[in-house]
């Protein structure tokens, strides 16, 4: 029998947790065989939402703890507070191999610090990207970074290519990975001096995981004519408020038009259909999971405020990249 694929999950991370994460659990565990959850958190909460499910007691084991990280817990508290959180446990299972991966809908800038505590960093590289998944008009980019780094060098964004590309070839084997660094022009010559030399770098070294298709602008990001996007974490992160902000908007005006009148009621009905599969594209739960690329464990965050849908495509995130061999795809590849 071929062993499972061990997640730890920090169960009590996030808003409405620990019956988001749990009900996550059930979700991902109908589709997904051969995975086995390592659930850290407070037991007499835990035990009894889990017996309200259909997910199998073989395939999960809860670690005992009272602690866990809050959201208002600054970055340095949290990782003062003791080696007894349910988020740092999570963490350290992965250090001890105890786990494949771990995935958190906690305190970010928390995450980030107990993963760096107590995880290396893969050799080569300087500094962790944090990533996510991001819709185009084709299928799935990969977007990096989206704020671990405010600033970043020529060999920082170079990483970031190498990485991103790993990472989008373990989520989707079969499509060939097309980098392009977000600048503020198509032309050679726009931009910063930081751009502009790693422009020219992965312009001249080819390689073998990704092709380079040098800029693109924040409102190309949807063409599809690319699918890994390269930015240092200031603007990564502003460019995905914004989008976040822009789909909430759109997906409320249209609402909003198809109840205000007899008009819009009977012509949402007529296209309820279409209507469907466009709020589908746009449903932020579909993409939840960023990771925390550079860290020679894969650690993946959840969005705070997703329900369990959207912490089932986390767990999700979580099984692909371990079948998919992204930490060895990096190591591989890294320059």
């Amino acid at each position: 029998m071929i062993n499972p694929i061990k997640i730890a999950v920090d169960a009590m991370g996030g808003e409405n947790s620990p019956y988001k994460v749990i009900k996550g659990i059930e979700i991902h565990s109908k589709d997904s065989r051969n995975i086995f959850y390592n659930l850290f958190g407070d037991k007499n909460i835990l035990e009894p939402i889990l017996k309200k499910t259909k997910v199998n007691k073989e395939c999960y084991k809860i670690i005992h703890t009272n602690n866990s990280i809050k959201d208002e817990d600054s970055p340095l508290s949290a990782a003062k507070k003791g080696k007894d959180t349910s988020m740092w446990l999570s963490i350290e299972s992965l250090k001890q191999m105890e786990s494949d991966a771990t995935v958190s809908a906690g305190n970010t800038g928390a995450l980030f610090v107990i993963a760096k505590l107590n995880l290396k960093m893969i050799e080569k590289i300087d500094k962790p990207a944090l990533s996510a998944l991001w819709p185009n008009k084709y299928g799935m980019n990969i977007v990096l970074d989206l704020g671990a780094n405010i600033e970043c060098s020529e060999k920082n964004l170079i990483d970031f290519s190498f990485m991103g590309s790993a990472l989008h070839k373990s989520l989707f084997e079969n499509e060939d990975p097309k980098v392009a660094l977000l600048n503020i022009g198509s032309e050679e010559l726009k931009g910063n001096n930081i751009i502009k030399n790693t422009y020219q770098i992965l312009n001249e070294k080819k390689n073998s995981l990704f092709e380079f298709k040098g800029y693109i602008e924040g409102n190309q990001i949807m063409d599809g004519n690319v699918n890994v996007i390269v930015t240092d974490g200031f603007t990564g992160n502003i460019a995905l408020k914004t989008a976040e902000g822009t789909a909430n908007f759109i997906s409320s005006e249209l609402k909003q038009a198809f109840n205000s009148s007899f008009l819009g009621k009977l012509s949402g009905f007529l296209n309820i259909s279409n209507l469907k599969n466009f709020k589908k594209k746009l449903d932020p739960r579909l993409y939840n999971g960023a990771i925390l690329l550079g860290l020679d464990k894969p650690v993946i965050k959840s969005h705070g405020s997703t329900d369990e849908v959207g912490f089932a495509n986390s767990l999700k995130v979580c099984e692909k990249i371990i079948k998919g061999k992204l930490i060895e795809k990096i190591k591989k590849n890294i320059i």
